[in-house]
């Protein structure tokens, strides 16, 4: 095992810590926390659709595995792993998203008890041809909910437009045709593959030890020999294929994703990138900004407007989201303001008031536990260190923000709107 404790002279420190077998653990003990929060997770997502192990030829699986092997992994031969949760009195939950898989829980009381559980569910998958035709079902029913949620359509609407190849495009969950290919043989190959401790990761934080943690999970891990995985890389084109899309569903008022397709310098967003794209994002449109000042005047959004920096491996957007009369008057309006701020500059003042609101949003996510186990799993994922935020934070310029924002261009944009069904 290697490991190191890396510190910071306002929020603490933490342990990270590489075992043998190549799983990456990050402890932060909080004397005096009543809970304990922690996540087993692995970086296995619904892109990761076609892939090389160990230097082999590469292979495609069908979309929504990764997600099916999260519903399928809580059920144990001796039973369901949720019931073993509700007996220690913890909470437990799982979720995939495009490039991770996370199980949790958290507690008050039997941390011990409640890590063993979850270190022996992930490791033990159980998976038969009765079990999974079951499954088969009830997500093909999931699928079919999502399939008329507005909130979500208007999402992978915009993303179909956007992306021709690149598998961040389909539904995590897959489709109904995609789900029905998967058998138990490929879930248990997939496991294999995405679950192998050097492809994943424990993040724990809250009243516990240190040493009594690591030494836990050095005995809980299973020796099993290091997978390498290659990703495929998906060449898409640099403009989205269509800037315009719609759709007809049941809601009371129109609904809108603007989005600005970028172009990643590596395969995945550096911290440094993450934060200049946040400070761009609440410089152009937060409730301090005249763009929404403008835009509330107008009654051409309300409070369920908001924004996003959409990233992940091999993609990466500008997101503006909301309820609005006039979609299309809210993306002119945002194209104008960029526009603007291309053209005149940065507020330093404003940009001063954006740093200090962010850098107290990154210390206030260490007030409780699962901001920081969250705040680590992102560092798992990324290969980073947990206060690399705060740090980069200090040092972003007016120049770096600018050059940011002039790439969000009308090419390179595209508006997805759900709009009320005809009467």
């Amino acid at each position: 095992m290697t490991r190191k404790v890396i510190k910071d002279s306002v929020l603490g420190e933490y342990t990270l810590a590489q075992l043998d077998s190549g799983l990456s653990v990050y402890i932060m003990e909080k004397e005096g926390f009543s809970s304990s929060f922690a996540v087993f997770g692995t970086r296995y997502g619904s892109v990761d659709t076609t892939f090389s192990r160990n230097g082999g030829p590469f292979i495609s699986v069908p979309e929504g595995i990764a997600h099916f092997l999260e519903h399928k992994l809580f059920e144990c031969e001796e039973g369901d792993a949720f019931a073993k949760f509700a007996k220690t009195g913890a909470y437990a939950n799982a979720f995939t998203s495009f490039d991770r898989t996370c199980y949790l829980f958290s507690c008050v009381t039997n941390f011990k008890e409640n890590l063993d559980i979850l270190l022996d569910f992930v490791q033990t998958p159980y998976f038969t041809e009765e079990t999974v035709k079951k499954e088969q079902g009830i997500i093909g029913q999931e699928i079919k909910m999502y399939e008329d949620s507005p909130g979500w359509r208007v999402l992978f609407n915009m993303l179909g437009c956007m992306y021709t190849k690149h598998p961040v495009k389909i539904d995590i969950a897959g489709t109904v045709e995609s789900i029905a290919k998967i058998d138990y043989n490929l879930l248990y190959e997939s496991y294999k593959t995405f679950y192998n401790p050097a492809n994943m990761f424990v993040c724990i934080a809250g009243n516990v030890k240190t040493e009594k943690v690591l030494a836990q999970i050095e005995n809980g891990i299973k020796i099993t020999e290091k997978v390498k995985i290659e990703r495929a890389k998906f060449e898409d084109n640099k403009a989205p294929k269509q800037h315009y899309i719609e759709q007809r569903l049941e809601v009371a008022k129109p609904i809108f994703c603007f989005g600005f397709k970028e172009q990643l310098k590596g395969e995945v967003q550096t911290v440094r990138e993450k934060c200049i794209a946040d400070l761009a994002l609440e410089l152009i449109a937060s409730e301090c900004s005249p763009l929404y000042k403008r835009l509330i005047d107008a009654s051409l959004i309300n409070d369920e407007f908001s924004y996003d920096n959409f990233s992940g491996p091999g993609y990466s957007a500008i997101i503006f989201d909301g309820e609005s009369s006039d979609p299309k008057a809210v993306a002119n309006e945002i194209l104008k303001e960029i526009e603007r701020i291309s053209r005149e500059g940065i507020d330093k003042k404003m940009l001063e008031a954006v740093k200090r609101a962010l850098y107290g949003d990154a210390v206030r996510r260490f007030d409780n536990t699962e901001g920081i186990v969250m705040n680590m799993v992102e560092c798992a994922v990324s290969n980073g260190e947990l206060f690399d935020t705060i740090e980069e934070l200090k040092s972003i310029n007016e120049e770096d923000i600018l050059n940011r924002i002039k790439g969000f261009t009308e090419e390179s944009s595209v508006l997805s709107v759900i709009l009320p069904k005809e009467m």
